[in-house]
């Protein structure tokens, strides 16, 4: 399978490239950051997204603090530039996971001339590990993916979510891999229509079975007995396993454990936040309410009416069948105050 790569190096290793998310599926084009507030720009408005891909933007996107030329010193403008890079959105525990990894090279650095070259080593090894770790994802969910399998994904846990292959979708392109025949149900995910824009762009292009529906015909869909599993990703898992993930995962899984249908969640180690004690203490980023109401240009609801848009969801570990993660299939009761 051909790797998408929603994040890398430019070209003049100047930069940072994107595949720039909002354009797709009608254009593939891609963007070079070349400063911070490139960078910052490129995470609010998800252009770059996804846990994973977010988090190594971040942490290779810091490098650039550096090529400004103020009168702060090297690591006052690292650490200034990791500030303003973390708050762009605040419920995703990579952004902050990598940014930390990037400041505790910074802080070690024994020279601040140095200090460029140590932190774009330290944003390749974020990167490459990230495509590692979603191949053993892919392979421990793969094996939970029969032959025949009709499966229900949510928002987009893909290549262009991650540096590899996906989390949730990685599961899927083994099993693939590995011969099985397997067919894919995409939510469309409102409001901003990750799964329809961006999920369905991926399988298709890989070649794999692929219907978009609704979010809200997920339920009449497992009552016509038409999905085997469920497999999502997430952006936060706290220690006791509770899950916050793309808004409307949430009723996903009421919806699956009514009908009895698996529900899994996939997530390399990154994802993991044993600080969290549970996902009641998730902060959970609230969007623009224009997001709704013209989303994507034209009028959908009156401009002047109020308007709830929450990114993400939590979902309660009582609700999910496993954790995927590349380092095990994790069963409840959920344990996860010591993982990292």
């Amino acid at each position: 399978m051909e790797l998408i790569q929603p994040v890398a190096w430019s070209s003049d290793g100047a930069g940072v490239r994107i595949l720039d998310q909002r354009q797709l599926p009608a254009r593939e084009v891609y963007r070079d950051l070349r400063s911070i507030d490139d960078v910052c720009d490129a995470i609010r408005t998800l252009a770059v997204r996804g846990a994973p891909a977010i988090g190594i933007a971040g942490a290779m996107g810091l490098t650039l603090a550096l090529n400004a030329g103020d009168t702060e010193s090297a690591r006052t403008r690292v650490a200034l530039a990791a500030e303003r890079i973390r708050a762009t959105r605040p419920t995703a525990v990579n952004l902050g996971w990598a940014l930390d990894r990037m400041l505790s090279v910074a802080a070690r650095s024994a020279d601040e001339a140095l200090l460029h070259g140590e932190l774009r080593d330290e944003g390749t090894r974020i990167l490459d590990e990230d495509r590692d770790m979603c191949r053993r994802i892919g392979e421990r969910g793969a094996a939970l993916i029969a032959d025949g399998a009709r499966v229900l994904t949510h928002c987009n846990a893909g290549a262009l979510a991650t540096g590899g292959m996906g989390t949730a979708l990685a599961a899927i392109y083994v099993a693939v891999e590995q011969g099985k025949r397997v067919e894919v149900y995409v939510d469309e995910t409102r409001p901003l229509l990750q799964g329809s824009r961006l999920t369905a762009w991926e399988l298709t292009r890989a070649g794999i079975p692929t219907t978009v529906l609704v979010d809200s015909a997920a339920a009449t869909l497992m009552r016509s007995g038409r999905i085997d599993l469920c497999i999502v990703g997430a952006d936060r898992i706290a220690a006791n396993g509770d899950v916050a993930n793309k808004i409307g995962t949430f009723a996903l899984a009421i919806v699956s454990r009514h009908h009895g249908v698996p529900f899994y969640v996939a997530a390399p180690t990154s994802t993991f936040d044993p600080s969290t004690a549970t996902g009641d203490e998730i902060v959970i980023e609230q969007r623009s309410p224009d997001e709704v109401r013209c989303g994507f240009g034209a009028p959908t609801a009156p401009m002047d009416a109020a308007v709830f848009n929450p990114a993400f969801d939590m979902t309660p570990a009582a609700l999910i069948t496993a954790i995927v993660s590349d380092q095990a299939v994790h069963h409840p009761p959920f344990d996860f105050s010591h993982r990292r």
